[in-house]
């Protein structure tokens, strides 16, 4: 075919003809690509590429050590780290559930106050938590070790655990060099460098959003075709009129910093939760931050935000934002559980009450004003955003959020 078409080409204008021929043959045979302007696929682009190629954490000297890996595994699935044997890491971040519990809220020993995150992707963020009351993913993987409505234990028990295992005390060895010393915190330490370890291997698959993104990036438009229709009106209004990128930034789809976004924040029963304002405030109270004895970075060049935290007014109700990838998977939503499904939460950003925004907090958030095909296309988006493999939606789906009129 193409010795013959080469032989009929005489001009450079009738090569233009037949590869837009061409090109259009197969843009009909697999799908319609919207157009996107350069300045849509600039932004398209900063959404990528997946996965990140990362450097280990440079305030953990065993981050990416395959032997911190393993003890770090067996620790995150080992009841004997909690004060009565009966919790693990992954009775709340259960892998099966895409590192989370299905739940409005934690339950630990007890119930808790916000809803239980992802561990998928931990290590692309720079403050942990809902209200980032941790500064590293080593510091944060602690934290529920020693909360009584979580796992209970304490920082004896931890090491004396540690100590006591012949098994986990090799490990520890082989990992840290030595073998689990007299200093308790230092153990306790370590077993959350190693958690952490573990965790940073937890990450999400390509999705098709990626294949459509490199695709469209590469000027390779017949590839970029196949990304269903819905997803890219969707995906047009997320980088667009609804602005949802000036927070879910970023390969992770999120900028890791905090918000204040018209969910409340009244906790039944026992007051308030202050969210970011509260854990600035523990976050500089704790010998576990970046200025502390622990950080293995000599530089301490990551501890500079940490120095110059502050809580202030606005930080009252604002929490973390979080990544988007495989969001479809990890419902119910907010950091309370309050919003069931992912129509819940467009329908929020499409009826924003702004009375309920905090008065001395950032105003960037305006009600979408969405109509039902709108959200429709919004929630497609969100789907493609599902790593291949768990059961991403299909490309003809059914009416989610109202019905349509195309």
């Amino acid at each position: 075919m193409w010795q013959g078409v080469a032989r009929g080409i005489v001009s450079g204008a009738s090569i233009v003809i037949v590869l837009a021929w061409v090109c259009a043959d197969a843009l009909a045979q697999t799908g319609q690509l919207l157009s996107f302007s350069q300045s849509d696929i600039r932004r398209i682009r900063s959404l990528g590429p997946w996965p990140p190629n990362l450097p280990p954490d440079p305030s953990n000297r065993v981050s990416g050590k395959p032997a911190a890996i393993e003890l770090g595994e067996r620790l995150f699935f080992s009841a004997a780290l909690s004060g009565n044997g009966s919790m693990h890491c992954a009775s709340c971040h259960v892998p099966a559930r895409t590192w989370t519990d299905g739940r409005a809220r934690g339950s630990g020993l007890s119930e808790l106050d916000r809803n239980t995150p992802t561990l998928e992707n931990l290590r692309l963020q720079r403050w942990y938590g809902w209200d980032g009351a941790n500064d590293t993913l080593w510091a944060q993987s602690i934290r529920p070790l020693l909360d009584q409505r979580e796992m209970h234990s304490s920082v004896a028990a931890v090491a004396r655990t540690v100590r006591q295992d012949a098994q986990l005390a090799s490990m520890y060895a082989k990992t840290f060099g030595r073998l689990p010393g007299a200093g308790d915190e230092r153990v306790l330490v370590n077993v959350g460098k190693a958690l952490a370890a573990f965790q940073e291997t937890i990450v999400s698959a390509r999705s098709p959003f990626d294949a459509f993104r490199d695709a469209l990036v590469a000027g390779d438009l017949v590839s970029a075709a196949r990304y269903p229709e819905a997803a890219q009106r969707g995906l047009t209004l997320f980088i667009g009129r609804g602005n949802c990128i000036a927070c879910h930034a970023g390969p992770a789809f999120s900028n890791g910093e905090f918000h204040e976004i018209g969910i409340g924040y009244f906790i039944t029963g026992s007051g308030v939760d202050s969210g970011r304002h509260g854990g600035i405030a523990r976050l500089r109270s704790t010998r576990l931050n970046l200025l502390g004895p622990y950080n293995d970075d000599r530089s301490r060049k990551a501890a500079i935000g940490t120095r110059h935290l502050r809580e202030q007014q606005r930080n009252f109700g604002e929490f973390r934002t979080p990544g988007l990838r495989n969001v479809v998977l990890t419902a119910p939503y907010m950091h309370n559980g309050s919003l069931a499904t992912l129509c819940d939460v467009v329908n929020h950003y499409s009826e924003l009450n702004e009375e309920r925004l905090h008065a001395d907090g950032e105003r960037i958030l305006k009600p979408l004003r969405l109509i039902a095909d709108e959200k429709n296309d919004l929630v497609a988006f969100l789907e493609s955003l599902t790593g291949v493999g768990r059961g991403a939606a299909p490309a003809e789906r059914p009416a989610a959020c109202g019905a349509t009129v195309r």
